[in-house]
Formats: C-alpha cells, structure tokens, sequence
C-alpha cells in the first residue's frame, strides 16, 4: 500500500451483476480484511469520494447513472472497474440491451478481473488505484503552476478520430443536463467529422502528447462562427479552454465579428463566453428540452 497523506474515501455501484462482485467488497469491509485499518473508507455521497469502484455491466438504464455519480465526485478521481463484467461485459457482452464493460462510458483506471473477483485482488485493485490517484494529484499542481508545457496548433485530418472521441467525453455532462443523448456532437459519425474538415479550421490542444481540447471555425461574411470547443474533463478549469478561444480569434484576423452558441442551461459555458467579451443577441428553441443561446463579440476599433 503506498504512502497517501489523505485516507481515500470510496463509492461503490452495482451496475448490472450478479451480486457476487458486490459480496467480495463487503467482504473487505469486514473483520476478515478490514480495509478501514488502511485508511479506505467506504461513502455513500459522490462529492466525499475519491475512488470509483463499479460492478456489473454498463446498459441503457444505468449508463446515465454511473456518469452522474462520476461527474459528481472531485477532481482527481480514480474509476476502478471490478469483475469481468465491469471490466470487459463478461458473457452478457453480446446482449442486446449492454452497453459492456465500464470503459464505454467512464475513463477506466484499474481493472479487477474475475467472476467473483476476490476481495484480496479487489484490495490490490484499490491500492493500484491510491497509487495512481496520488500520481493525479501530483500532476494537478504541476498544471495549476504552469510547468507542464500546452501546445496549440491546427489540427489535421489525422487526428479526427481523437477529436472525436474527446468531444464525445466533453459532451456528456451537456446530455446529462438535458437529459437528451441525441445531441448532435455525440451522434456525430467520424465521417462527418473529418468532412467538417474542408470547411473548419480545427485547432488541438496538446499535452504530454495527447489531445485534450479542441476548436473548430469557419469564415462566412466577415463573421467567424466558432463551434464545439471541446476540453478534456480531467484538464478542465486549467485555462485551455481560454487560450483555444484566444488563438482561434488570432486565426481570423480580417473577421471584425465573431459568434457562437451554447445550451439556455449551460451557465458554465455561457459564463466563460462573457468572460471573453461575448454578449447574447438572440435565442431559437431547438427542441422541447433545450433553447440555443446565440453570442457574439464585436472586434472594437483600433486606436489610433
């Protein structure tokens, strides 16, 4: 068990199984094993929790579910995925109605393997997940402080398919705010994506080589519309968002007008607008459960 200064605290959800996972982590809660001693305590409120451990496949019915209890714990946290149906979707992963194992809605950082996995590979799963946590919160201060180097450069047909997936991640705490999964960015096809390519100007957001924000722009009439800004929920709130917006704006320099759009009930999103000088003009309703806010910024004129 490595050395943590903080004791971890865990939530744990049965998404679909047998209940044989589930016995196994009270298992370690009991006399026999008693995590406790070790410091894990075991929560039921995802704002207390740092370790996610969940058992069972991922269907329809619960996928909305185990993102909420995710979206709602702080950052840094860690996902631990315990038995073979939470780790891969086990003999139910052809089924009609599963989805599969915890990765095809959540960020998986541990997998416990077995059916039932045994409550000592759970502990070790557990003591994995400390470990990486502590890595996570490491990483955390070396953003905030600005050590860790961002790199923003247009973005080719290539990485389409990381583009893809990143605005696919980005995009589900606005569905589950409307409680709509139809919206367009998550039904968006990579086809589509890389033919947006012809007429967009894609920007990335690079660190430690991978892509974690995104852009797109395009020019019509002197008015540059910017769309689906995109940053990875683990490196939000860490200005990427702000200098993908500032350096798409540079991208435009003959464009004196500049617009986009969000969700009536996205204030998160409409705030950071305002805060780069957007202003709403309009709105249209776009479906029983969602207006479309309309922004714009008007480039003021240069001093002389």
């Amino acid at each position: 068990m490595p050395y943590f200064k903080k004791s971890p605290w865990i939530i744990h959800y049965d998404g679909s199984s047998c209940n044989g996972c589930d016995i196994e982590v009270l298992a370690c809660l009991t006399p026999v094993y008693d995590v406790e001693r070790l410091g894990i305590i075991n929560t039921g409120n995802p704002k207390h929790a740092d370790i996610f451990l969940v058992t069972g496949s991922i269907n329809e019915q619960n996928r909305e579910v185990v993102q909420n209890i995710y979206e709602q714990m702080p950052d840094p946290k860690v996902v631990v995925a315990i038995g073979i149906c939470a780790t891969s979707g086990g003999i139910f992963a052809e089924c009609y109605n599963v989805m599969g194992g915890v990765n095809k809605v959540l960020p998986v950082d541990v997998y416990v393997p077995g059916c039932a996995a045994r409550p000592e590979a759970i502990i070790d799963g557990i003591s994995a997940a400390i470990k990486i946590l502590d890595e996570k919160r490491k990483r955390t201060k070396e953003i905030q402080s600005g050590k860790v180097p961002l790199l923003i450069e247009p973005a080719v047909l290539s990485d389409a398919p990381q583009i893809l997936d990143l605005q696919r991640l980005a995009y589900q705490s606005e569905a589950e705010l409307y409680n709509d999964f139809t919206l367009s960015p998550l039904r968006q096809t990579l086809e589509e994506l890389q033919k947006d390519f012809e007429s967009n100007l894609f920007l990335k957001a690079i660190m430690d080589g991978k892509i974690i924000g995104a852009v797109r722009a395009y020019e019509a009439k002197g008015t540059c519309f910017i769309d689906r800004l995109v940053v990875h929920p683990q490196y939000q709130n860490f200005g990427v968002g702000s200098k993908l917006i500032n350096e798409i704006e540079l991208r435009f320099p003959v464009c004196r007008r500049f617009e986009s759009f969000s969700g009536h009930k996205s204030k998160r999103n409409i705030d950071f607008y305002t805060r780069h000088g957007y202003k709403k003009f309009k709105s249209e309703k776009v479906s029983e459960k969602r207006d479309r806010i309309y922004l714009e910024k008007n480039k003021t004129e240069e001093k002389q």
